[in-house]
């Protein structure tokens, strides 16, 4: 190769990327931030090339998830309405009422915390932590990926060339993942209603034993707005399902950091697929990025799940099934007294069957849809263990991960019910032994016996919502 008068093949390479982030390259810059689904207005164009150009410069090559922070702070800040005085009162009492009633129908105790009333922009600052904890082995994932994919195709004269643009390039990746990660949190915070809408409790309680219930009175308003029912009850509604999931998270203290370990090692056997890659790069026509752009946010690129993969993702999707199958039973008990109680579950149940925009974008991101597939059946299941066992007895299968009930449960409840009644066919010895023994622990404070590799939950994020 002919000597190069920057010194080398690496900084040939960074000066060609250098030419196309400063607007000299044959691709215009703002259809790289549509192809990876970011807006294409000038301003989001110059903020992209400006951090991909810091990125460059910068001596890690881990990801900076200040700037997925920031960007979710600004999407958030955007349209951010502060609700009036009245309205907080109104959403206070409601909330109040909400946990008289929940009283009812559950023997799970009240949560120690105060719920809050925030803001969009609150939302998105305290739920970004657990956001790139479950992004995170996915970024790492793919920029190995990419990483080893360059290391075993390139020709053996460009090694020295590839193994420093490596590190580049994974700085590159990273900013851009981060950007896009922010991106997708702040539009989330004009969709949530509540710190449980997405399905995973996201915003951490005062300690290791708590979980913070929170209403967002703006998007709870917009909510209710295109519907023909009095905003009072749907305010009821929605508070009743927030304290309810916040409770049932605190009376299951396993349950948060099973949710997460499960998702975080899915995520971890994200792969990209390489030869996807490589046949984009020969068949790409700056001219026309659209095929790029559904690549990347088709999900095009990750290879089709691994079994282990397709066995988690189905544990885990009956797991969430399960909790908000759960909820609805609860809340639907709780509200009884809701004339439209029925209209509002329904609204709420197809809401987070079909999710919303950004919930669509994060699925792409990381591969993994946060939405109870069974959710209906789910439910269907908890009602009969109600009616046929009791609210305790029901809210007792969740002492331990080891009670919790399975999908083949779910299809059947009549094992469950055999094992909480004595009746009909014997269950196994150890489960009798486990229910007997959990459901006599009225306190539920009994520590958890952990199995090898189980490690206690701890607190999540940082801060705390402020009313």
């Amino acid at each position: 190769m002919a000597e190069d008068p920057l010194g080398g093949p690496e900084d040939e390479f960074r000066e060609l990327l250098r030419r196309f982030l400063s607007g000299q390259g044959d691709l215009d810059p703002s259809k790289l931030a549509g192809a990876a689904g970011l807006p294409t207005d000038p301003l989001m164009v110059a903020r992209l090339m400006g951090q991909l150009q810091r990125a460059m410069n910068a001596s890690g090559d881990g990801i900076d998830w200040q700037l997925a922070r920031d960007e979710a702070g600004r999407i958030a800040a955007q349209g951010s309405i502060r609700a009036s005085a009245d309205e907080l009162d109104q959403l206070r009492q409601a909330l109040n009422v909400a946990a008289l009633w929940l009283d009812e129908a559950t023997s799970i105790t009240q949560l120690t915390a105060e719920p809050t009333l925030i803001t969009r922009a609150d939302w998105a600052r305290l739920t970004l932590p657990v956001w790139t904890e479950l992004a995170e082995p996915v970024a790492t994932s793919i920029a190995d990926s990419l990483t080893s994919a360059l290391d075993q195709q390139v020709p053996e004269e460009l090694k020295g060339m590839i193994a420093n643009a490596g590190q580049l390039m994974r700085s590159l990746g990273g900013t851009l993942f981060a950007l896009q990660l922010g991106h997708i949190v702040g539009q989330l915070s004009a969709e949530v209603v509540s710190g449980g809408d997405i399905g995973i409790p996201l915003l951490p309680g005062r300690d290791d034993t708590d979980v913070q219930a929170a209403l967002l009175p703006q998007n709870l308003a917009a909510f209710g707005a295109g519907l023909d029912i009095a905003a009072d009850q749907v305010q009821l509604y929605l508070a009743v399902r927030e304290l309810a999931h916040a409770r049932l998270f605190r009376h299951a203290r396993w349950l948060r950091q099973h949710l997460i370990s499960a998702i975080t090692d899915y995520a971890r056997g994200i792969t990209i697929d390489t030869a996807r890659i490589e046949s984009l790069a020969a068949e790409f026509d700056p001219a026309n990025p659209e095929s790029l752009r559904e690549a990347l946010t088709s999900g095009a690129l990750i290879p089709p799940k691994t079994e282990s993969q397709v066995a988690a993702l189905a544990r885990l999707e009956t797991t969430l099934a399960l909790i908000e199958g759960w909820v609805d039973v609860v809340t639907a008990r709780a509200t009884a007294r809701l004339p439209k109680a029925d209209a509002v579950a329904e609204t709420v149940r197809r809401r987070r069957a079909s999710g919303g925009p950004a919930e669509s974008a994060f699925a792409t991101l990381v591969g993994l849809e946060l939405r109870p597939r069974r959710l209906r059946e789910a439910a269907a299941f908890w009602q009969r263990i109600t009616d046929e066992a009791g609210a305790d007895a029901r809210d007792g299968l969740w002492a331990h991960p080891d009670l919790l009930p399975t999908a083949d449960d779910i299809d059947d409840p009549a094992r469950v019910l055999a094992a909480i009644t004595g009746g009909g066919a014997a269950a196994p010895d150890a489960l009798d032994e486990a229910l007997s023994a959990l459901l006599a622990d009225e306190s539920g404070d009994r520590p958890i016996e952990r199995g090898p590799g189980e490690t206690p939950d701890e607190p999540e994020g940082s801060g705390e919502p402020t009313a």
